[in-house]
This record gives C-alpha cells, sequence and structure tokens, in this order.
C-alpha cells in the first residue's frame, strides 16, 4: 500500500513567487526520481505563511532509494541551492500518512 508524503512549510508571506517557482520545479524533479506528485500547494486565503507538497511513493525503502535520486538529480540540486538562496521557507516539517478511507483505500486487515 502506498504511503503519502506531506511536507508542511512555513513560507516567508514576502516570498510567495519565489515558493511558486521552487514548486514549479519540484513539479519536474518529483516525478522524474520515481514519485508520484500530487502538488504544491501555495496560500491563497487566510494564514499567508501555510503551504504543502503532497506526494506518494510505494514505501519507506522506496522512499529512501527515491530521495539518493533527487539529490542527485541537477534540477533537485538546482532547486535546494536556489531555497538556500532565497531564504523563503522558514521552516519544514515531513508526516507520512497512509490512505485508509474506502474506495480509495482496500481494507487494513487487523
Amino acid at each position: 500500500m502506498a504511503i503519502t508524503c506531506f511536507i508542511k512549510y512555513k513560507v516567508d508571506p514576502t516570498k510567495h513567487r519565489q515558493f511558486a517557482e521552487y514548486a514549479r520545479h519540484w513539479g519536474q524533479a518529483i516525478p522524474a526520481c520515481g514519485a508520484d506528485l500530487i502538488g504544491y500547494f501555495a496560500p491563497h486565503e487566510g494564514c499567508s505563511q501555510t503551504a504543502y507538497g503532497v506526494y506518494s511513493i510505494e514505501d519507506l525503502a522506496t522512499y529512501e532509494r527515491y530521495r539518493a535520486k533527487l539529490q542527485q538529480h541537477p534540477l533537485g540540486q538546482q532547486n535546494y541551492q536556489f531555497a538556500q538562496r532565497e531564504g523563503f521557507l522558514l521552516e519544514e516539517k515531513r508526516i507520512f500518512l497512509r490512505n485508509v478511507s474506502a474506495p480509495h483505500a482496500p481494507l487494513i486487515k487487523e
């Protein structure tokens, strides 16, 4: 069963344009490295500092291989450097969840 990674970002509210550029780059690099990108979501209404990146991957072992590929991917490297240089990411937290709602996921046998 696939797991989904939710990345919660705290973004500098004066640098939404930089975050959008960062997200577009991941839109190319993440699928190229083996994850199923669901999307990046930027602030629109309400809190101007909260953004999300969401993608699914087979399991944590596959995630580790994916992360290694992403670190070697030219666009991935450029994007890491871009984020460091521009300083728009103030905080980043990851959580891995599995979909347990029907009809989207099979029943879990205990």
